[in-house]
């Protein structure tokens, strides 16, 4: 029996944290990245060289890769001791010197990929070199991601800083894929940026795949703040479509600990309630369970579980 195909969109941690448990399971991976990021070594990197951001698609490669946790340790290396290359990690340093060697993403990330003996494909949602646009509330507009991040204005709708063109392998990948999914992360900047193509958003919308939202556990200060389940899905469908989700996976455990508290105190950041009474209205299927982890004292969706999740309704044909 063939392996069933997987097309999933995000950005950086919340992307790589689904894949490390996915990739285990038997099934075909194509992970579609946002390239928008302007913060860190990437922002330094697309500053001085003119390029996409690398950051989220190493990461998510990495995450994707079969290695030697050595390898791995190596890849996320910083010169912390050099003030001239101290910021930039090994992976980003590579994928950048690959784009300079080949000219693009399409040829440079199967090299990359190889090195690291990737599950699965990774592709660029575009290879042009474009930032985030966010209109506040009061009609100002905020260029960059990281920017849109910090802002303290409710941002209210999204856009680039030109027309951007969609990978096409993307378009091919949504034809023969059995699910769609869109990782947990930042609605914002990490989700919502692939939706913004309005040929992309109707290409998914339209597709016979079911589509799949993995809900945060945590809403985002100045972008998600109060926010249910419900509403995270509400946001989500008013860039593609109503009723366009067909499945939520999201967690229905509360949070009680000292590290939660810390969360609301310091980041400004609350679990995401699961309003099963609002969601009983919609037209999706919830699926809910224990889904976080606590790793290097932080909360994380469980890997394994949440991927055992996504698995289970894949194989049992749910719609």
């Amino acid at each position: 029996m063939d392996m069933k195909k997987i097309v999933i969109f995000g950005g950086g941690s919340g992307l790589s944290q689904l894949l490390k448990g996915l990739k285990l399971f038997p099934v075909e991976i194509t992970a579609v990245v946002t390239v928008a990021d302007n913060g860190q070594s990437t922002g330094r990197l697309r500053k001085e060289l003119k390029i996409p951001a690398v950051g989220d698609i190493t990461k998510v490669m990495l995450a994707m890769a079969d290695i030697d946790n050595n390898i791995i340790d190596l890849m996320n290396y910083r010169f912390t001791k050099s003030k001239t290359i101290g910021n930039h990690s090994i992976k980003n340093l590579l994928l950048t010197a690959l784009l300079d060697l080949n000219g693009s993403f399409d040829e440079a990330i199967p090299v990359l990929g190889k090195m690291l003996n990737l599950k699965g494909t990774v592709l660029p949602l575009t290879e042009d070199n474009v930032d985030l646009v966010g209109i506040t509330s009061d009609n100002k507009k905020i260029y960059g991601e990281e920017e849109i991040t910090q802002c303290a204005s409710k941002i209210t709708d999204l856009k680039y800083n030109k027309e951007i063109r969609v990978n096409p392998k993307i378009y091919q990948a949504l034809d023969e894929c059995d699910l769609i999914i869109f990782a947990s992360g930042s609605l914002l900047t990490s989700i919502i940026p692939h939706l913004i193509d309005q040929n992309l958003a109707a290409k998914i919308r339209q597709s016979k795949a079911p589509k799949m939202y993995i809900c945060n556990l945590f809403t985002q200060p100045g972008e998600t703040d109060d926010f249910t389940v419900a509403d995270h899905l509400d946001l989500l469908e008013s860039y593609l479509g109503k009723d366009s989700i067909d499945v939520i996976i999201a967690n229905n455990t509360v949070m009680s600990s000292k590290l939660a508290s810390k969360y609301a105190v310091e980041e400004q950041k609350d679990p995401v309630l699961l309003d099963m009474n609002e969601l009983e209205n919609r037209h999706v299927l919830v699926i809910s369970d224990r889904l976080f982890m606590i790793e290097d004292n932080m909360y994380r969706h469980d890997s394994l579980k949440t991927a055992y999740l996504i698995f289970s309704y894949l194989m049992e044909g749910k719609k």
